[in-house]
């Protein structure tokens, strides 16, 4: 199989329509925020697991900052102050309150990405959000970014089924 450059990647064509990738955005928005409300504990979403580096927390803070930045100020004009640091190294968030971010990005998300036009999707994604792989298209990035939202949800559910978080 040949190697694809990203660059091959962002040539200024459209794989599938927004209304489509609203719908993956809010399907997996979804998925955290079941994860989250499965927890029954805070002290289980800060507990890391063996071998990881990560908590369920730090997790699910990262992804409110990355869908924030990326999608809500970078395609959606929201304004956004993200401390990536913070995501990682502190407990800016309870429980609860990550529950209500993705209550709220679960709506926020599809809405904006839902609201693009097939023109919107094939203009170059701002440098000035992203500095990294420059000269990408909307299109290509949120197809990055939902891929790192799947990938994220995957380690959300281990950190949680791992720690015994399992409600009910």
């Amino acid at each position: 199989m040949p190697y694809f450059s990203v660059r091959f990647l962002s040539l200024k064509y459209t794989v599938m329509s927004a209304p489509v990738l609203a719908y993956l955005y809010q399907r997996e928005l979804g998925k955290v925020l079941t994860e989250l409300k499965a927890y029954t504990s805070a002290e289980a979403l800060w507990t890391a697991v063996p071998g990881t580096i990560n908590t369920g927390g730090h997790l699910a803070q990262h992804l409110v900052g990355n869908l924030r930045t990326y999608i809500g100020m970078g395609v959606g004009n929201i304004a956004y102050q993200r401390n990536r640091d913070a995501e990682f190294n502190s407990r800016g968030f309870t429980l609860e309150q990550l529950q209500a971010e993705f209550e709220e990005l679960v709506v926020l998300v599809p809405g904006i990405i839902g609201s693009l036009t097939e023109a919107d999707l094939q203009k170059e994604y701002p440098a000035d959000i992203l500095v990294t792989n420059g000269g990408n298209t909307v299109d290509y990035v949120l197809w990055h970014l939902l891929s790192h939202l799947s990938y994220h949800l995957g380690q959300l559910n281990y950190q949680r089924r791992y720690t015994g978080a399992v409600a009910g």
